[in-house]
């Protein structure tokens, strides 16, 4: 009679780990992302729709981001105005002649997708030398395609007010952390290929 003996645990984590260890990026990038999510939503709060102060670990930041919010306002503006001349501005308020707009309040900054930005990164592998350079071009990037996706939105809403919900909360949202992982992509490249030279 032949009895089979179970695996050693030994081998089945190694097993396990080397069925993992493949896609051990992707899989640090999601835990980043969604950790990083969840300590934003933990210690910033305020209304979206930017009624009442916004407060950090309890700390009123309401002028930091007034601020951001104001200077995105002014960007958005110049862009959309190099479409279409019916844009007018007043602080943080876009409207068109149609009578559609809409306004840029602290939720419609970077400074999440920024916060994030420095989690995924500092997480990442690769020399702490060069992530001292790959962040800040990250929140550059990160705030001109805020920019664009606010413009863009704009311009939809201009005529498709009914659009605004669908354009704002899933289509350019998602479309914005897609745009971020490829960002997280490039990076990888550049910290493989750097690891490559030291070999």
């Amino acid at each position: 009679m032949l009895l089979l003996m179970p695996k050693q645990p030994s081998n089945i984590v190694h097993r396990a780990l080397s069925i993992v260890n493949p896609y051990k990026d992707i899989i640090l990038f999601t835990v980043t992302l969604l950790v990083a999510n969840w300590v934003w939503k933990l210690t910033v709060s305020g209304d979206e729709l930017g009624h009442g102060d916004v407060t950090w670990l309890g700390l009123v930041v309401t002028p930091f981001f007034d601020a951001i919010a104001a200077h995105t306002a002014s960007w958005v503006y110049w862009v959309v105005d190099v479409f279409r001349d019916t844009v007018h501005i007043s602080g943080t308020h876009i409207w068109f002649d149609s009578g559609n707009g809409s306004n840029i309040v602290w939720s419609c900054t970077p400074v999440k997708q920024s916060f994030i930005w420095l989690c995924l990164i500092a997480t990442a592998i690769g020399p702490w030398k060069h992530k001292l350079w790959f962040i800040p071009a990250g929140w550059v990037l990160i705030y001109i395609i805020n920019i664009l996706r606010i413009a863009a939105i704009s311009l939809i809403i201009e005529f498709h007010p009914e659009l605004f919900d669908l354009m704002h909360t899933y289509i350019f949202k998602y479309a914005f952390y897609g745009i971020m992982f490829l960002m997280w992509l490039v990076w990888t490249y550049i910290a493989q290929g750097l690891t490559e030279q030291k070999s």
